[in-house]
């Protein structure tokens, strides 16, 4: 049927339905036995009444709701037209006083109530009905249809009611909600959302064999990692084809965007919790703002990116030197945010001039620096290209920041920084020690945020071990005791907004990194959800530790202690600050000799200037003295007054206790 011979018919209903309300309003006023006389009033007024009804309907845009996906929402719409409607005609009837033949919209107060009340009865059943007709029509196409699949939701909160109701109105996904599992007991018996509650997770086998399901859509916007990994492996065993909903930062206003459901992730089974963020303190930093970001096409820089534009700045500005990324993350921001403002920049961190030429231009108010080499093993057989683009580039980006005045620079370090035993680690520590140096030169509020790893990042942990899976094994670990503290890229975005908008100047921000994971465990985990078994299917191989690595991760370095933020997950890593002219003059050189001299000349010389640095030193064994010009400054030693003595026993104290903090950057 064509849409104007539908929307043609359906005028017709209406035009019906109201007529019926009216007659109807009629009988029931005088009890089915209408008088000669009020026969004719009804008569007279009926076009009238009607014609000024359906008017008020047009106008409120009733007659562009689909009868066929008749909702709630739309409900209350139409109640409001009917009834403004039938106010128009009550005033009518008060001002006119007596009704007479010529006052052809005057009706009878009692007739008007019950006209009413059976028009919005009448006008929501002619749509219900058809609502209901759609969807057995709809159900009896589904049962001859094949490619429709039965799928069971797992959590029948706030997030699965959201996900039943989008799914039933999404036929085209080919997907059939059959009703849903819940742990909560006291929900199992009820319907919820228009559908059952058949049982709880662990009777997930039982209950889709009954109603032949063959996938599960796991609809708990936060649920904790053990579960996810109990229901995945029991689906996975049991032949089912599991899938999750968005995290609930991917979740906006009242709708889950259902094209975002995907297979279970590794991240799913850290079950970390969702970061609450004071909005109103980060969006007063970015709101309306110019924005840069450097680094902006990596996985840290253009999730940044994406976080920074959901709060409306001015402008965005993208500086990245890998065109390909800068085009993806460009085009992407362009689709999501079109009425954002972007600003593209191909440029490498460590041109003075091209990057001055961007800072004067751009002007901005807010600075995240994300720009950097961060592989390990890569960094120690380049050392001098480590120092180059996270010394040199983050001196440049810095002091161009002061010259311009921007408001707020935050840079991206990492936890390797603490103790660092790698050449990566090291550079890192020195860009800290680069911004410390700056900071305080101007009115730019400098901080740091220094974070562990995060999953899914280019070349990380995760996507290389899929790599491995994918070509049939073996998986790679250097040691099976190594372990790892890691969050979500989602995750540690959020914080360096939160930690940005909070720093007043030369802070190191901390995040509560909570357990550390075993490699060994995230490669199992990674095994299974493929659908395969560890060592039968995929063996995992121990490779040996490699240079520059450690076994473990380490949060915070002696001469820090960790003060409470506001925010419970962010901590201000207290860090004695070094000899400022002393740093910059190392620094200085430092970067010069990065191209001429050999990789153990640049490790001692990092070693003069991170003291604390522990690589091997196969130069110095030889009798080789550090770059001349660069004498070792340590950091000064913690203060003796009882307050800081208190500051450290509390951190001390608090390591101790279990708790497990780590530095975002």
């Amino acid at each position: 049927m064509s849409r104007t011979l539908t929307r043609s018919l359906q005028v017709v209903v209406d035009l019906l339905v109201l007529s019926v309300a009216l007659w109807l309003a009629f009988l029931f006023r005088f009890e089915f036995r209408i008088p000669r006389e009020w026969a004719h009033v009804a008569l007279t007024r009926w076009p009238f009444v009607i014609a000024l009804t359906y008017a008020v309907l047009l106008a409120a845009g009733v007659h562009r709701y689909a009868w066929r996906y008749i909702s709630l929402r739309e409900i209350l719409r139409i109640g409001p037209a009917v009834a403004l409607a039938a106010l128009v005609l009550a005033v009518v009837r008060l001002v006119s006083g007596d009704i007479t033949p010529d006052r052809v919209l005057s009706l009878p107060l009692g007739v008007l109530a019950m006209y009413t009340v059976l028009a919005f009865l009448l006008l929501v059943g002619a749509r219900a009905t058809r609502r209901v007709q759609g969807e057995a029509q709809e159900r009896r196409r589904r049962a001859t249809d094949g490619t429709r699949h039965r799928v069971l939701l797992i959590g029948a909160g706030q997030a699965g009611v959201m996900v039943a109701r989008e799914l039933a109105g999404r036929p085209d996904l080919g997907l059939d909600a059959v009703g849903f599992l819940d742990d909560d007991k006291r929900k199992v018996g009820t319907h919820i959302g228009g559908l059952p509650v058949l049982g709880t997770s662990d009777q997930l086998v039982e209950i889709a064999e009954r109603k032949r399901a063959k996938r599960a859509l796991i609809t708990i916007a936060s649920a904790p990692g053990a579960d996810i990994r109990r229901i995945a492996l029991r689906a996975r065993d049991a032949g089912i084809d599991t899938k999750i909903i968005p995290g609930i930062y991917e979740i906006v206003g009242d709708r889950v965007n259902l094209s975002r459901i995907r297979d279970v992730a590794i991240e799913d089974l850290l079950g970390r919790e969702p970061v609450s963020l004071d909005e109103a303190v980060v969006a007063a930093s970015l709101r309306g703002r110019t924005v840069l970001v450097t680094g902006a096409g990596g996985s840290i820089g253009s999730e940044l990116c994406r976080q920074v534009a959901r709060y409306a700045p001015a402008r965005l500005v993208l500086v990245e030197r890998f065109e390909n990324a800068l085009f993806e993350i460009h085009r992407e921001l362009r689709h999501a945010f079109p009425e954002l403002t972007l600003d593209a920049r191909v440029a490498d961190i460590t041109d003075a001039t091209r990057m001055g030429h961007i800072f004067r231009q751009a002007r901005p108010d807010a600075v995240f620096h994300a720009a950097a080499h961060k592989h390990v093993p890569m960094m120690e057989e380049n050392p001098g290209e480590a120092i180059k683009n996270n010394i040199g580039g983050t001196r440049v980006v810095a002091q161009l920041a002061a010259e311009v005045g921007v408001g707020q620079f935050v840079m991206i370090s990492t936890d390797k920084a603490v103790n660092p035993s790698s050449v990566m680690g090291a550079s890192k520590r020195a860009a800290e020690l680069q911004v410390q140096a700056v900071a305080g030169t101007g009115p730019t509020r400098f901080v740091t945020v220094r974070f562990g790893n995060v999953l899914g990042s280019n070349g990380s942990v995760v996507p290389i071990f899929k790599e491995q899976i994918a070509r049939g094994g073996p998986v790679t670990i250097t040691h099976p005791e190594m372990s790892r503290y890691f969050m979500t890229i989602p995750e540690a975005s959020q914080l360096v907004l939160q930690a940005g908008a909070m720093g007043k100047g030369s802070e190191i921000f901390i995040l509560d990194m909570g357990q550390p994971v075993k490699i060994v465990d995230l490669a199992n985990d990674l095994i299974r959800l493929s659908g395969l078994e560890p060592g039968r299917d995929i063996e995992i191989e121990f490779t040996g530790v490699r240079a520059g690595e450690k076994l473990f991760e380490e949060l915070a370095t002696d001469a820090e202690h960790a003060d409470k933020t506001q925010h419970p997950k962010i901590f201000i890593g207290r860090i004695a600050a070094a000899d400022r002219a002393a740093v910059d003059a190392q620094l200085a050189a430092l970067l010069a000799a990065a191209d001429r001299a050999s990789g153990d000349e640049l490790r001692a010389a990092l070693r003069a200037l991170v003291p604390e640095y522990k690589a091997p030193r196969p130069g110095m064994a030889r009798g080789e003295t550090p770059i001349a010009g660069t004498p070792a400054v340590t950091e000064a030693a913690p203060d003796n007054t009882p307050e800081a003595a208190g500051a450290a026993d509390a951190a001390r104290t608090t390591r101790a206790s279990g708790a497990t903090l780590a530095v975002v950057s």
